[in-house]
Parts: C-alpha cells; structure tokens; sequence
C-alpha cells in the first residue's frame, strides 16, 4: 500500500505508480471523496497512461459498492469530465474523477476531483480532508459500510454535446480551409480532433496522433524544448498555416507561427482576450501575475478590466467565479472560459485562433509579432535551489525601490522592466519569468543578473 501522504499535492492527487500512488490507493481516496461530500452520481474518466484503466476499474467497482452512480466516459481528455460535470448538473451529477498525470512520465499517475459545477476542489476546498479520511480508512483497511442498493455503472459512449459545445465558440461556416499539423504527443487530443474535423474544412496533418500509454516518443509535454522541433519541422515541411500540440490529457495546448516559430503562452492570452471582448465588450478578464503588461495592456485597449489573481487553476476558477470573468488565462497555456463552465480547455483556444485568422486575414505571426517586439520575455526558467525562501530574500534586497507584488511569489516592476520569482509548490525549484519594454538588450541583462543572484543550476521543465 503507498504511503498515502505522498500523493496529495495542493491541486489533485499525483505521484509515481506503484511507489506512491496506485489502484489501492486510487480506492480509499475515492472512498473518501464520495463519503465527505455526500455524492450520488460521479462522472469517470482516464487518460491513456497503462495504468489508468486499472485504476479507474478499481474506483467503479469501489465506488458502486458504496452506492454511488458512476458515469463513465472511458478515454478522454479532462476537459471531458469537466464539461460531463457541469452540464449534467441538472441532471444530477454532483461530482467528476479524471484519472490522469497530465504532462508527468508515464510511471505517474493520479486524479483530479471536481464537485457539482465542476468546482475544482483543492487544499482549501477539501482535498485536505479527504487526504486524512483516506488515511484513516487505509490505516483501518477498510472502506465506508456498503448500502443495500448498490450503485450504477453506466458507459457514457457519446461525445456529440460536448463537440458541440466547443464548435459553439466559432461559426464553422465561416472559417477558411487552413492546413494545421496537429501534435497529439500519444496523448487523449487525437481522438477530438477527429470527431472535429467532420465539422471543419481544415485539413490536418497528424503527428503521434494515437493515444499511447508506452509514451513512444517520451513524455507528453510540449513545453519541453526537445518536444518542438518535430511539430515546428512539420509545419515548415507542409508549409502549414499553423501548428498546435497538446499536453497527455490536452489540458494545455501550445501554438507554432506558419513558419515553425513556437509562441510563448504568454502572448496567447492578450490575443484571445482581445477576441472575446469583442463579443463581451467591458468584461472581466483574468490573468496570472508571472507576466503582465502585455495582457494588461491590450485588455484595457479593448475596453475590458484586467483583474490578476493567484497562479493555478483552483483560484482561476473560484475567482473567475467571484468576478463573473468571461476568460482567465496563464502563461502556461491554461486557458479558461466562462461559458465552459469556468473551466480550462485545450480545443477551445486553437479553434478561436483559427477564427482570428479568418476574421483578420493575418497569419499568426502578424497577429504576435507585434506585442512580442513590445514586451520581450526570458520564458519561464526553473532553477533547482537548497532554500528558495533565502533566494527571494536576497533578490529583493538586490532590487531595492521597485514596486512589490507578493500576489505569487515575489514581483517587482521599474519602469522599463519587472520581473517574478516564484518557488514551486513540490520541488525546491524558483521559477523565474522577466520582461522589459521593448528592450530585448535590457532583458538579456536582467535576466543573467537575476540567475545569477539565484544561483541557478539546470531544472527540468514540470510546470
């Protein structure tokens, strides 16, 4: 049995399979879930990982012997469990398990739990409870006593709301016949995509298209430098008029210019928002506060109010929530939609780009070139440090009479740049993200300066 208190982290349940996390484990903490928040009627999904089918067995069979309901979506992606959630909930559903690692190596796996709404929950939200009921009924090895009337298994084999729903954000009819290569890394993304391309006159070129959990071409995360060069080569090759590639569980996807050119997450969020608020003029945009002024920027340009907030998708949503935003976006490719049931989506923001590519008869480099020669960035960099708490300390000694923002982390901002260090929430590991004015030279520096004050020795890349 792993040791349960190795597996909860801030967000969802993860860790490596069998050593911290496991069908067993995947049980109890199902247990619990189901027993702390009362629920009747759960929607089930899983990745393509090979130990995700296993583990979601396990959590069917347990959870129906406590009497609870279980919809079961089989593969997909964890936007399908979200979109299953909260519009079914009037229906009944009042709660979702995505068995899924995202973008981890393949002997990771674990869980993502929402409520009714698709209300993510979290450390302050109940994952704690649930971490020490869990506990306790492994401690006890035994599960919550069984009802008379034991639960439903019931196979959800359709998927015809849910593509409807993201085709709701464009109007097919007018979208132009571009050519994309499309990036699945053996993740969940390929079986959408071709569900879409029935409804679309796009044609596509498809790489590791096939849902693999054996990872045949390494882990599914195209934040990786070494990840890109076979979705930008592609595009080139086939002179493609965009290239798009998804994380395992396609949370996240990431864009490539027609010519090959990989697009910072960053410069995605001012462009959709831009786009939005022509539809919901004065809305509520969200933003996370590593990069700023560009999203800043265009929003209030297109007459919307940009409100930052905490770093991660439990206090994007429950914010979102708060302001009635209608997007939030992160620089790490999370983008999230009010009419997605404040959720984030993997396959409504490339289907919103292509739409601005219609509308504005631009390729996507024009539509980036510009805010990219405004605000440089150095890219998020990850350094592996003993005590993260004494480099903030030192780092804001070195950067004295800058404004502070300690909204995540430590920000400072001059006039002409500013940047934000923030420690990882797992690791001993600083994130660090800069920008400047249109001062590519200025970044150059600030950046050296600032790894340098840090200390920084190689980290790979986990967002």
């Amino acid at each position: 049995m792993p040791d349960l208190l190795n597996c909860f982290t801030a967000y969802d349940v993860r860790g490596r399979v069998p050593d911290s996390f496991g069908e067993e484990a995947a049980g109890y903490i199902g247990s619990a879930f189901v027993n702390h928040f009362d629920l009747k009627q759960v929607v089930i999904g899983h990745d393509m990982r090979l130990s995700s089918q296993p583990i979601t067995d396990t959590l069917i069979k347990t959870l129906t012997e406590q009497g609870t309901d279980m919809i079961d979506l089989g593969l997909c992606g964890t936007e399908e469990v979200y979109h299953a959630v909260f519009s079914g909930e009037q229906q009944g559903i009042d709660g979702g398990i995505m068995v899924t690692a995202s973008h981890n190596p393949a002997d990771y796996n674990g869980m993502k739990l929402v409520l009714r709404g698709a209300r993510p929950v979290s450390g302050d939200t109940g994952l704690r409870d649930i971490a020490r009921k869990a506990r306790r009924l492994a401690a006890a090895a035994r599960r919550p006593e069984n009802p008379s009337t034991p639960g439903r298994h019931l196979k959800a084999f359709s998927k015809k709301s849910y593509i409807e729903h993201l085709l709701s954000f464009v109007d097919p009819l007018k979208l132009p016949p571009l050519k994309l290569v499309v990036n699945g890394g053996n993740g969940c993304a390929g079986p959408i995509v071709d569900l879409l391309e029935d409804h679309l006159p796009f044609t596509f070129i498809k790489l590791q298209h096939r849902p693999d959990g054996t990872f045949p071409h390494g882990v599914p995360n195209p934040l990786l430098p070494e990840n890109r060069e076979v979705t930008a080569e592609a595009v080139r090759s086939h002179r493609a008029d965009m290239g798009i590639a998804w994380d395992g569980d396609f949370d996240r996807c990431f864009f490539f210019d027609e010519t090959g050119r990989f697009i910072e997450g960053y410069y995605l969020v001012g462009l959709l928002a831009t786009s939005i608020l022509q539809r919901h003029p004065g809305a509520v945009i969200l933003h996370d506060p590593r990069l700023i002024w560009n999203t800043r920027e265009l929003v209030r340009l297109a007459g919307g109010r940009p409100v930052q907030t905490r770093t991660g998708h439990a206090f994007i949503k429950e914010k979102m929530r708060q302001e009635d935003a209608v997007y939030g976006g992160e620089m790490s490719a999370h983008h999230y939609f009010r009419d997605f049931g404040y959720c984030d989506s993997g396959m409504i923001p490339w289907l919103m780009v292509c739409n601005l590519l219609a509308t504005t008869g631009k390729p996507l480099s024009q539509l980036v070139d510009e805010r990219m020669a405004a605000y440089p960035v150095s890219g998020e960099i990850n350094s592996m440090v003993e005590d993260p708490a004494a480099v903030l300390a030192r780092v804001e000694e070195a950067f004295p009479g800058g404004e502070i923002d300690r909204t995540d982390g430590l920000g400072i901002a001059f006039d002409d740049f500013r940047f934000n260090l923030r420690r990882s929430n797992t690791e001993p590991v600083i994130r660090l993200n800069v920008e400047t004015r249109g001062d590519p030279h200025l970044l150059q520096e600030k950046t050296k300066e600032l790894l340098s004050l840090i200390g920084k020795s190689p980290a790979k890349d986990q967002p």
